[in-house]
């Protein structure tokens, strides 16, 4: 076994490798660029190696870099976790060069399924379905709108050395195929240095299901599936296992398809067989990713096997102790990818200083996997993922009720993030019924993510709450002035609290009789509130009328912001003459922006598409803007005369920065 490993990688991903490794007893090195000198990575492994700036073609992608980081530390082999060189044959062999063991396959199988042309054409021969399509090389954007013809639309435009969403585009027409093409091949070659694309028949109503295999080289296992159909812009959102879709006979057809195509390339280490399931239950093989996946926590959960622990050992030349009938899956566990996104402007990136950061507590039921700490900083270089929350139960209702508790105790403040669309996910009835495909997230929220679609919420208890937290602030207040005693309590107080909408009601709030907590009256009824919450807590855990609820906690001026499954409630708390002087107070407007484009996001102006005095139609492309890896297309929203280009291609843009003024 390997006394010192080295982690090509970082972010969760990292820190997952470590936790395994720690585990086995064996050291780690940590590399890391000038972006991630001080990151939860770098902390957790036995030594560090500095490999570059920021960007990751100066650091993580430096083959030379990482070799030479061996060399110095010791390290006899390497895990490359996902994304960066995960996939490189060049990588692979660099290493085995210098007799350093990669914790994955060799370069024959990562060549071969690293590129989805040649992969299908060997899926084709190892008698595994595929998807009808063109795997040849398309030259131009002619004739990618030629061959989407023949094909017949939808079509599919994908990156062949892609990953994770980069470089794929569905197109339904001529017009989206022309446009596809040059967003796909300019996405593929930022990327992954590799501009080549190819089409396939896009599949209505799909499910992404995948196979997760392990093999050493001669005995080869399926470790049962995982459901990846909750997808945005072709990027997995939340993933379950095992399908709530599949039977036991597809599954097994599925397996020993994945298994086959495993042998054919003699693969060797953990690795995922991805398919596309039709409403028929028949199934088309996508790709193979030679390398761990984001979502193999699922796995874990319920097959209880350890992956990257057996990717360590089979690097080192052990071999498997199970064989196939050992391999069982027991409950059942489901993965929310929590990203620095502002799901109500667009889900676009967010950067920044993580201000507050507390993950649910860990549990049997709850796991989190990630790379960042409370203070530390969500960079615009890298993926904006902050961390993977996994939740186990006996049944799939059991795993989705601990995902919406383990949401609601998630605490992050300082950049936006998307808890609150998954909240809304998991409250959707057809989530909840299993009724998925890729297309969910397109048909559930056709004009985008709004608070409206969020889970309804009961306003009665969320008044309860803040009537709770209110008194407690008021006895606390009175204590210190030295108004009131520390053993005392206040008898019953009259309060108003307005909501968000303008809307004021009146309270009443006094202790319960077992002074476990209090009793507060709306409208006529009263309601029993406990909790053991004191002042500072960002978490409110107790119950309402005997029904257990969290609640995060803000103080917000003389108000506070109450958070519950994915909403924020801002209430003010006011005595009733002071209510009544708040409803006489004039609301401030909003100044108009409306003749400027501004930038969505912090990123790379790629491109401006429009000239000074050009007269521009609604759904014209004004701009271009690149950020973490993802090129956005900004849009006019109506026809207007171009006076102004404030910013040029080329240059970093901050957030509602202004790109174009319009007459």
């Amino acid at each position: 076994m390997f006394d010192k490993i080295l982690i090509a990688n970082r972010g969760e991903i990292a820190c997952r490798v470590i936790k395994s490794a720690r585990k086995m007893g064996i050291k780690t090195v940590a590399v890391y660029s000038e972006a991630d000198r001080d990151a939860l990575h770098v902390q957790m492994a036995d030594e560090k190696v500095h490999i570059g700036p920021a960007p990751s073609a100066q650091s993580y992608l430096l083959i030379d870099r990482i070799v030479q980081a061996c060399k110095d530390t010791g390290a006899q082999a390497v895990h490359p976790g996902y994304g960066f060189l995960s996939e490189n044959k060049l990588f692979q062999q660099a290493l085995a060069k210098e007799g350093i063991a990669f914790i994955g396959p060799d370069a024959l199988a990562i060549e071969a399924m690293g590129d989805k042309i040649t992969s299908k054409k060997l899926a084709a021969e190892a008698g595994v379905t595929t998807v009808p399509g063109f795997m040849g090389i398309i030259k131009d954007a002619d004739e990618a709108v030629k061959i989407a013809g023949e094909i017949g639309y939808p079509v599919m435009i994908k990156a062949s050395a892609g990953g994770g969403g980069k470089g794929m585009r569905v197109a339904w027409n001529e017009a989206e195929a022309r446009d596809g093409f040059e967003r796909s091949t300019s996405e593929a070659r930022s990327s992954f240095g590799d501009d080549r694309v190819f089409i396939e028949k896009f599949i209505e109503q799909p499910r992404h299901i995948e196979i997760q295999v392990l093999s050493d080289g001669e005995n080869c296992l399926y470790l049962a599936e995982r459901e990846c159909s909750i997808q945005r812009r072709h990027q997995k959102v939340i993933e379950e296992a095992p399908s709530p879709f599949l039977d036991e006979a597809t599954r097994k057809a599925m397996g020993e398809q994945a298994v086959a195509l495993s042998k054919a390339v003699q693969y060797r280490s953990a690795g995922t067989v991805e398919f596309i399931v039709d409403a028929h239950r028949n199934f088309y093989f996508l790709e193979m990713n030679t390398r761990l996946q984001v979502e193999h926590p699922v796995t874990e959960l319920v097959t209880g096997i350890d992956l990257v622990e057996w990717m360590i050992k089979i690097a080192a030349g052990e071999k498997l102790t199970i064989a196939q009938d050992d391999v069982t899956i027991t409950g059942w566990a489901l993965e929310s990818r929590i990203y620095a996104e502002d799901p109500y402007r667009n889900f676009l990136p967010s950067t920044g200083r993580l201000v507050r950061y507390q993950p649910p507590t860990e549990s049997a039921h709850v796991r989190v996997d990630t790379g960042v700490y409370e203070g530390g900083e969500i960079s615009m270089f890298y993926d904006p993922m902050i961390a993977k929350l996994i939740t186990y139960g006996a049944d799939r209702g059991e795993a989705i009720d601990h995902m919406r508790t383990a949401l609601d105790e998630f605490y992050i403040r300082g950049v936006s993030h998307n808890i609150p669309f998954l909240a809304s996910l998991l409250g959707k009835q057809r989530f909840v019924d299993g009724r998925l495909t890729t297309n969910f997230i397109a048909e559930e929220y056709p004009e985008g993510f709004h608070a409206s679609d969020l889970p309804p919420e009961d306003p009665t208890k969320l008044l309860c709450v803040a009537a709770f937290i209110h008194r407690l602030v008021v006895e606390r207040e009175a204590m210190i002035s030295d108004q009131m005693a520390g053993h005392e309590r206040m008898v019953g107080d009259d309060y108003v609290i307005k909501t968000a909408h303008g809307a004021y009601t009146a309270v009443k709030c006094w202790p319960s009789d077992d002074a476990a907590g209090f009793v507060v009256e709306i409208d006529g009824a009263e309601h029993t509130v406990e909790s053991d919450w004191f002042f500072g807590q960002p978490l409110w855990e107790g119950e309402v009328d005997g029904a257990q609820m969290v609640v995060q906690v803000d103080r917000d001026g003389i108000g506070y912001k109450l958070f519950h499954q994915g909403a924020v409630a801002p209430l003010l708390v006011f005595e009733p003459i002071a209510a009544k002087l708040d409803a006489l107070m004039p609301v401030k407007q909003a100044p108009d922006m409306s003749r400027f484009l501004l930038s969505p996001m912090p990123g790379l102006l790629v491109a401006v598409k429009v000239v000074e005095g050009q007269e521009v139609k609604a759904g014209e492309m004004l701009a271009v803007v690149e950020a973490m890896k993802m090129e956005n297309v900004l849009r006019c929203e109506r026809d207007a005369t171009v006076k102004k280009v404030h910013t040029a291609a080329g240059s970093s843009l901050a957030v509602d920065q202004i790109i174009i003024e319009f007459e």
